[in-house]
C-alpha cells in the first residue's frame, strides 16, 4: 500500500471508487485512497494455504470465506454505499452474517480477517488498518509476518476494544479463537522453500 492520494474535496467515497479502472486496486481508509501494488509470489503462497485449510473446513457451515480481491465496505453509520468512505480488500475474511453479502462483496464487519503482511503494507495493516478493524467490529484479526514467522492475533475485549494481541510463532498448528475445531497447520502454509529461507526470528511472545 502506497502514499495516499488526495483530492481537493475532503473525502473519497465509494461512488469515487466505483468510477476508478477496473484494472488498478485500491483501498479507501477514512477517505484517503491506497493503491494496491501486485502481491507477491510469497505472499501469494501464504494466503492461498491459509484460504485453503480454511474454506475446506467451512464446507456445509453457515460461515463463508473469501481471498482478495473482495471488497469490504464499512460504514461508519446507516449511511447509503455511495457515501461510504471505507473500502478494504482482506487477504482473506470470513462472514457468518449472509445478510451482509451482495453483489457488491461485504457491507459490515466480517467476523474474521486474515492479513499477510508485504513491505509495502505492513504500516498501515499494523496500524490503520488495524484500527479500522476495530471500530467495525472484526471478532478476530490475524496478522501474518512471513519474514519474522509470527502471528499476531487481536480480539475485542468486554469494551469492543483490541487490547494487547496474543503473538505466536508459525509452527506446528494453531486454531482459531471462532472456529476451535478449525486448526491451522503452519508446516503446510510454509511449505514452499523461499517462504522457508526467510530468517527466523528468537520468540517473540508476549510483546
Amino acid at each position: 500500500m502506497g502514499q495516499p492520494l488526495r483530492k481537493s474535496m475532503p473525502v473519497f467515497t465509494y461512488a469515487d471508487y466505483c468510477g476508478w479502472p477496473d484494472d488498478e486496486r485500491w483501498e479507501l481508509l477514512d477517505g484517503e485512497a491506497y493503491a494496491m501494488a501486485a502481491p507477491s509470489r510469497v505472499h501469494q503462497t501464504i494466503v492461498g494455504e491459509l484460504f485453503r485449510q480454511i474454506a475446506n473446513y467451512l464446507i456445509g457451515k453457515p460461515c463463508r470465506p473469501f481471498i482478495a480481491p473482495f471488497d469490504v465496505r464499512l460504514p461508519d453509520h446507516q449511511e447509503t454505499d455511495e457515501d461510504v468512505t471505507t473500502i478494504v480488500q482482506p487477504d482473506i475474511s470470513v462472514i457468518c452474517d449472509p445478510e451482509k453479502l451482495d453483489d457488491r462483496g461485504c457491507r459490515g464487519a466480517p467476523d474474521w480477517v486474515i492479513e499477510v503482511l508485504s513491505p509495502s503494507t505492513a504500516a498501515k495493516d499494523q496500524i490503520e488498518k488495524r484500527d479500522v478493524y476495530e471500530r467495525a467490529g472484526v471478532r478476530e484479526f490475524w496478522l501474518v509476518h512471513p519474514t519474522d514467522h509470527v502471528v499476531t492475533i487481536y480480539t475485542p475485549d468486554a469494551e469492543r476494544r483490541y487490547g494487547k494481541p496474543a503473538i505466536y510463532e508459525t509452527t506446528g498448528v494453531l486454531a482459531s479463537g471462532l472456529f476451535p475445531e478449525l486448526i491451522i497447520d503452519w508446516g503446510l502454509v510454509f511449505t514452499d522453500a523461499a517462504v522457508q529461507s526467510s530468517p527466523s526470528p528468537a520468540s517473540r511472545r508476549g510483546e
